[in-house]
């Protein structure tokens, strides 16, 4: 499996894009996600991501959103988001990458107003339209599991159920391992995505609070996770997400050291190529 990292990690330090793809490949990434809304980046930073992913080797694997209106009980809000996220698929078939991240949204008012299932509704109605989108242009989307009480995917047995309700080849799920520690899901309900998903996230954090830290600063037991992963036989990428750094001036060996410890950890459970 190819290593990645998503590219918010050098942006969150202030770094420009360029200087941020240049740092990536110098570390020894096989790969690249990138994290850009293409309704507030113009045409030059577009092909600027372009030409220098291409300039360094690095492919595009993932471009990361968030739509938490594709559950808004307001058709308009529902229409903004759908093509939103269409802009994102644009983009990401632009690019040449693999698939576009998707992060649904939660529930509203504690589930008490509007009845759960019909925001699962909405999410599943949405969610096969751009599928289809998706397929017409050769790419796929990952769906992320959200840790949170509220989240519509928060565990693997909602993932599972919503990929089957969509029923797309193209709306496949990603794997988070820090996600799946603060949700309490043991290593081994991963085999219930076996066929259904595509790319994955790694980072650490203190089992209590989301984090993205750089693996091994945090609780996470990440060899159960992998040895698992391992044997889903993904041909996706694992992507590195880091949060903010506590010392932004420090950027790289902040990246370096979460780049070092997940081919070790890599390494350990067969998923190195």
């Amino acid at each position: 499996m190819k290593l990645g990292l998503i590219n918010s990690a050098w942006a969150q330090a202030g770094r420009e894009t360029a200087w941020g793809i240049e740092q990536t490949k110098k570390l020894g990434f096989d790969t690249i996600d990138i994290f850009a809304d293409p309704l507030d980046i113009d045409v030059r930073e577009r092909q600027l991501i372009r030409r220098e992913c291409d300039r360094f080797g690095l492919p595009i694997i993932s471009l990361c959103c968030v739509a938490a209106g594709l559950i808004d009980f307001n058709p308009s809000v529902q229409r903004f988001h759908v093509d939103r996220v269409g802009k994102y698929l644009d983009l990401a078939y632009e690019l040449s990458a693999q698939n576009v991240l998707l992060v649904l949204g939660e529930y509203i008012w504690n589930r008490e107003v509007i009845p759960p299932q019909e925001q699962w509704g909405f999410a599943v109605e949405n969610c096969q339209r751009l599928g289809d989108y998706a397929a017409e242009l050769g790419l796929k989307i990952a769906l992320e599991l959200e840790p949170f009480p509220l989240s519509l995917l928060n565990n693997v047995q909602n993932m599972v159920r919503f990929i089957d309700d969509v029923d797309h080849e193209a709306v496949r799920a990603n794997i988070d391992i820090s996600h799946l520690c603060l949700a309490q899901v043991p290593a081994e309900e991963l085999r219930l995505l076996q066929g259904k998903a595509i790319h994955v996230h790694i980072s650490d954090c203190d089992g209590k609070v989301h984090g993205d830290l750089p693996p091994g600063r945090g609780v996470v037991q990440f060899e159960p996770y992998l040895r698992e992963i391992a044997k889903l036989n993904l041909e996706g990428a694992m992507s590195i997400e880091l949060e903010y750094s506590p010392e932004p001036d420090q950027i790289e060996a902040w990246v370096a050291e979460a780049y070092r410890e997940t081919r070790r950890l890599m390494q350990a459970t067969g998923l190195s190529d």
